[in-house]
């Protein structure tokens, strides 16, 4: 009889990191359920991926809602626990890719008059907040045992960069609530590590104001002259979720081909 495959539960899974993670989990055995907010313009695409993932083999999942919005999650994580009792089977990997925030300055610049309160606290809640809100609803229904979590950070979490105030500020409190949820999931055999890729062409790097300059700059210090992958990631993290990597807590792990040890 063979092992039933573990799930991963993907935030973010309909593009970029959490898109090419759904993918990798799916080809090295795991089941997905991803979480993504799409409106039906993008649809198709969400489609597509569903498609290829069942294609590896894999039973697929997915709730199309505001990753943020209490009453989703707490929906959502009621239907996955529903999903996963009836067939004896466990959540083996969640991953935290919601990249949704407010990009402008701070302090007005010209007509703009900086950053509202809105904006900045939807900024911190979807990018941050929601991670311990998931992963602390997954752990009160008992789903989440044994486990790995991670959470997809940035360099801008320790930089000051045009218009990033708000992400960065979102990076560095995701970075913090790694640490501790680190420390207090320890007992359930859960770690929990942030990753920060190299810079990556995605959506979310598309949006950045000056990411022409950022991308300049990676190509110029990466010791593979090229920008990360979502793949090279995905990949890292499959490796990552094995079972041997259990000692492996609380960490900012970088996966950026040396990018980060270049001047």
């Amino acid at each position: 009889m063979s092992t039933p495959r573990r799930w991963a539960l993907v935030l973010g899974a309909s593009s970029g990191f959490g898109a090419a993670a759904a993918r990798a989990y799916a080809r090295d055995g795991w089941n997905i359920f991803g979480v993504h907010l799409d409106r039906r313009p993008t649809l198709p695409r969400v489609e597509a991926l569903t498609a290829e993932l069942r294609a590896s083999g894999a039973d697929v999942v997915f709730f199309n809602g505001n990753a943020a919005a209490d009453g989703f999650r707490g929906e959502t994580i009621q239907s996955i626990a529903a999903h996963l009792r009836t067939r004896s089977e466990d959540l083996g990997v969640v991953i935290h890719s919601l990249a949704f925030g407010t990009l402008c300055s701070l302090i007005p610049e010209g007509e703009h008059p900086g950053i509202q309160r809105k904006q900045l606290e939807m900024t911190l809640d979807v990018m941050a907040n929601s991670l311990v809100y998931w992963v602390r609803d997954l752990t009160a229904e008992n789903l989440l045992r044994d486990a790995r979590v991670f959470a997809m950070t940035s360099e801008g979490s320790q930089a000051a960069w045009a218009q990033y105030g708000a992400v960065a500020a979102a990076k560095a409190a995701l970075e913090s609530y790694v640490r501790q949820l680190g420390r207090e999931l320890a007992p359930h055999k859960v770690t929990v590590n942030a990753v920060m890729a190299g810079v990556t062409q995605t959506p979310a790097l598309e949006k950045i104001p000056g990411a022409e300059h950022l991308i300049g700059k990676a190509l110029a210090k990466n010791p593979y002259q090229r920008l990360t992958r979502p793949e090279d990631v995905a990949s890292a993290l499959v490796a990552l979720s094995h079972s041997g990597t259990y000692w492996l807590n609380s960490n900012v792990i970088r996966i950026d081909g040396g990018e980060s040890s270049c001047a």
